[in-house]
């Protein structure tokens, strides 16, 4: 039984994930969402000028009103502003499934970041939320995505050829997944052995 509570507030020992606000347009667009190496392999591109960060602010701020929305900022605490975003990009809820997706500023990657971000997600939408599949994919041309995966506990599903598209064009897709039951036997109610 699924109880949406929208995108609360998470923290984890280096981060603090939480909504987005106004004033995370400059950092965003700076940190991560201006670069096209950030973006080579995902569904959006770069965003040319601030005004593009903020609009996508704008209509995240729209729905975070709904109580089915959870798209997060990642803020690193040591220095106060967000380095990239976590969200679920696709749900459904007649099975219990969220799809996430992530990504954060390269002067940020190889340090297991999004691991602990997308640990501290997937205990909330199992613990909190009551999702019963947690899914994930990637581009199997960039690895470094999927090793966040397994970090994770998620295990991989399969390849689907040709069925994605992102900056690249039309892409393989590399799938991961995770159950409830497989994390509580994995890891606890704590879930703290994923890190």
């Amino acid at each position: 039984m699924l109880t949406h509570k929208g995108t609360q507030t998470i923290e984890t020992s280096r981060l603090i994930l939480r909504r987005a606000i106004r004033e995370d347009a400059e950092p965003m667009f700076r940190n991560w969402a201006s670069d096209p190496e950030v973006t080579k392999y995902l569904t959006w591109p770069a965003h040319s000028g601030i005004a593009v960060s903020e609009m996508v602010i704008g209509s995240w701020l729209q729905e975070y009103e709904k109580d089915s929305y959870y798209q997060w900022m990642i803020e690193l605490k040591g220095i106060g502003q967000p380095i990239g975003s976590i969200s679920v990009v696709r749900q459904n809820d007649r099975v219990e499934e969220a799809e996430i997706g992530y990504c954060i500023g390269c002067h940020w990657w190889y340090r297991g970041i999004v691991a602990e971000a997308l640990t501290a997600v997937i205990k909330f939408l199992f613990e909190e939320v009551g999702m019963n599949r947690i899914t994930a994919r990637h581009d199997p041309n960039n690895p470094n995505s999927g090793r966040v995966m397994r970090k994770c506990g998620m295990q991989y599903e399969g390849t689907t050829h040709a069925s994605d598209r992102n900056n690249q064009g039309i892409c393989d897709a590399a799938h991961y997944a995770i159950e409830r039951s497989e994390w509580r036997n994995s890891y606890g109610n704590s879930g703290s052995g994923m890190l």
